[in-house]
């Protein structure tokens, strides 16, 4: 043990020069250009990464995995807001496994440890980057996923405004794919609003419609009744008839509902 302990306190000296070098033999090899953020961030990584291992030695896998966990999840969270892919993430892991091994076995080897020491060493490098991969993937999705909701929510903010067009009377232009996510913004973000536009009639203009499910058509007429009990008259345009296909399918009354050919002739309708 006494000899790993020297390695470790060596990897711990030299983490950031040796990682530099691995880094620099690894850009030698590569046909494509990282920015200097990415490098500096490989070598940053790559030697905390080091440091982290050295510290494990004195340590059993499960307490060396759990002290990785956090870091590779900042780590995850970095490479996410550097690459657009998780495939640039993954793809260069087996080589850097590789180099990894090697170098840390050439170290171990200039130590004179024995045969049975390096192997307990590269056991540890492999099993400590497999775990901080699983975690780097799992921060990685999180950081993404998130990106995505803040963005879904944008555009759903701004695929569904409320326009006042004259005293009274406001339009809501649906725009797009309505989707379950769309139809729970308009019920928990738009329709709570309304009230407070002193709006007497609303049209809810379905002209910019891609597509509609019968599950959402009912959610989507649903709303017509909420608007209602709020006492706020309800009218519809621009239904397609593929979309009213939908709503007949859905089991939905069309016969209680203002319907027209174009906002304009709503708003004729209520002057």
């Amino acid at each position: 043990m006494e000899a790993i302990n020297r390695v470790g306190t060596y990897l711990i000296k030299h983490a950031e020069e040796i990682s530099r070098e691995m880094v620099e033999e690894s850009l030698a090899t590569l046909e494509i250009e990282f920015t200097e953020d990415l490098i500096q961030l490989s070598v940053k990584s790559n030697a905390e990464f080091l440091i982290l291992l050295a510290e494990s030695f004195k340590e059993s896998d499960e307490v060396a995995a759990e002290e990785l966990i956090e870091w590779s999840k900042q780590y995850g969270e970095e490479q996410a807001k550097l690459l657009s892919q998780l495939s640039a993430l993954i793809k260069p892991y087996a080589e850097n496994r590789l180099k990894f091994l090697k170098r840390i076995t050439q170290i171990s080897i200039e130590h004179e440890l024995s045969t049975e020491d390096v192997v307990t060493i590269n056991n540890r490098v492999s099993y400590l980057m497999d775990v901080s991969m699983i975690e780097t993937i799992f921060a990685y999705e999180a950081y993404r996923d998130g990106l995505m909701y803040d963005r879904q929510k944008e555009i759903n903010e701004l695929s569904a405004p409320i326009v006042p067009v004259q005293q009274g009377i406001a339009v809501l232009p649906l725009i797009g794919i309505i989707d379950q996510q769309r139809v729970q913004h308009l019920l928990n973000n738009v329709i709570p609003t309304i009230p407070t536009l002193e709006v007497e009639h609303l049209i809810i203009d379905f002209s910019g419609i891609l597509t509609i499910d019968q599950e959402v058509a009912h959610h989507v007429f649903t709303i017509h009744n909420v608007l209602q009990l709020l006492g706020i008259h309800v009218l519809f345009t621009g239904i397609r008839p593929n979309l009213s296909m939908a709503v007949v399918q859905a089991g939905i009354d069309f016969s209680s509902f203002h319907t027209f050919a174009s906002v304009r002739q709503a708003i004729e309708s209520v002057r």
